[in-house]
């Protein structure tokens, strides 16, 4: 009975845990973001972030190295339902881009970086071939390289972790003590 109740007790703690991030970041976390893909010399992306206004969700932009403002880039109409919005080029040359995504109220969606390789990523069998290797390697940061975040979402994720140690460091004593009646 003890130990079903630790473990209930420590569930919801864990939960409890779990959701303080979403609570605390507002409805805007969930939807906020985008999504960039490539496939040969196509560069797509998809939103949830938008909502329609005058009939239009808003417009994406394909910047490269030497683009720095939204206008400068190809821009492409973004399309979709409510529950998601996509742009895409097409012929995009070998290099690495921004992709940015505006939606119609003004506000900035997301930003990405994202490299084209330009060969065409045919499904093969082979387990013989080699695809080309990206010309920067792998774009990796701390706290994620695909959306930059604030320092009170680190801080809070900081101290998440923290008090996990904590607990854990608590428990695993508590447990080494031999039991006393």
């Amino acid at each position: 009975m003890r130990n079903s109740r630790l473990l209930l007790r420590s569930g919801l703690t864990l939960a409890a845990a779990a959701a303080l991030p979403t609570w605390l970041a507002g409805p805007s976390a969930a939807l906020s973001g985008i999504s960039v893909s490539t496939i040969g010399t196509t560069v797509s992306v998809v939103t949830s972030a938008c909502t329609q206004s005058g009939g239009s969700w808003g417009n994406a932009s394909l910047l490269n190295s030497g683009q720095t403002a939204f206008a400068q880039g190809r821009q492409a109409a973004l399309a979709g339902t409510t529950v998601s919005q996509s742009a895409a080029w097409s012929g995009v040359s070998p290099g690495t881009y921004t992709v940015v995504v505006v939606c119609s109220n003004g506000g900035t969606a997301g930003t990405q970086s994202v490299i084209v390789s330009g060969t065409a990523a045919a499904p093969t069998t082979s387990s013989t071939t080699r695809s080309a290797a990206p010309s920067r390697g792998v774009m990796g940061g701390l706290g994620g390289a695909a959306r930059d975040y604030g320092p009170l979402t680190l801080g809070i994720g900081a101290a998440l972790v923290g008090s996990g140690i904590i607990a854990t460091g608590w428990y695993l004593r508590k447990r080494s003590k031999p039991y006393r009646l």
